[in-house]
């Protein structure tokens, strides 16, 4: 491959690489050229069968729920790819409750892994990338870290409070080589979208709110990603990208 979004050599880790946006994303940057270590709480020999011939492949199994498995992440991949180019922190979950019923549990699951666990695994590699003076970070943010949201109270404050970090990072790290933006995915058929989807009034609703006329699929997001990772992006810092099919337009 040739062009601005050659990714060829590149290592680049992508979590939550066993499903959905995180899958696509690490197809993708294969696609691209770059090899992927795969993040994920179960099996990823899916992900591993869509990588094919494109890329070499290395399967983590990792629960970002605590910061435990952080130091070994990075020294798998640094032993097996030598170097780490490419951070994408895919890795989210969601709780769903009214806010005047949500839990302390639910509050501190989604944050812990959407928000602490993102914040000092991007910590963990960037002790890599700053000696060397390059490196592209990209974080999975949302509409709600422009939105409000209903129903999903502590997945809108990690996803606000990520708009955020990605921005600090970015002011921290930009003049040192470092590349820290964000895609922000519309409403895409996921694991964590099928509640919405499988309640005909809210499908409704959002898909008539969509000027593209429909949901997003994963595919749809990682080649926003493999652009942020690319010397096409170089001098993009801070950004965060809505990948949404016109919802914010809207």
């Amino acid at each position: 491959m040739n062009g601005f979004c050659d990714l060829t050599g590149k290592t680049a880790i992508v979590t939550g690489a066993n499903t959905g946006i995180g899958q696509a994303i690490a197809v993708g940057l294969a696609g691209a050229g770059a090899n992927i270590a795969g993040v994920g709480r179960s099996d990823m020999s899916q992900t591993a069968e869509m990588i094919g011939e494109k890329a070499d492949f290395l399967a983590i199994n990792a629960d970002l729920a605590t910061l435990d498995p952080i130091g070994r992440i990075v020294d798998q991949t640094l032993e097996w790819g030598g170097g780490i180019d490419i951070l994408v922190n895919n890795a989210g979950i969601i709780r769903r409750a009214d806010a005047i019923d949500f839990s302390e549990a639910d509050w501190d699951a989604v944050m812990d892994v959407n928000l602490k666990s993102l914040f000092f695994l991007t910590q963990a590699v960037a002790r890599h990338m700053l000696p060397r003076g390059s490196g592209k970070i990209v974080n999975i943010a949302s509409l709600l870290s422009f939105q409000g949201g209903i129903r999903i109270p502590s997945y809108t404050a990690s996803k606000s409070g990520l708009a955020g970090l990605t921005r600090l990072l970015a002011c921290e790290w930009a003049g040192k080589g470092i590349n820290v933006n964000a895609v922000a995915p519309g409403y895409v058929a996921t694991n964590n979208t099928k509640a919405l989807r499988d309640d005909p009034a809210r499908n409704t609703a959002i898909v008539d709110r969509i000027p593209a006329g429909h949901w997003g699929q994963p595919k749809d997001i990682s080649g926003a990603v493999v652009f942020l990772c690319s010397a096409a992006a170089d001098y993009i810092h801070g950004a965060v990208l809505p990948v949404d099919g016109g919802w914010l337009a809207r």
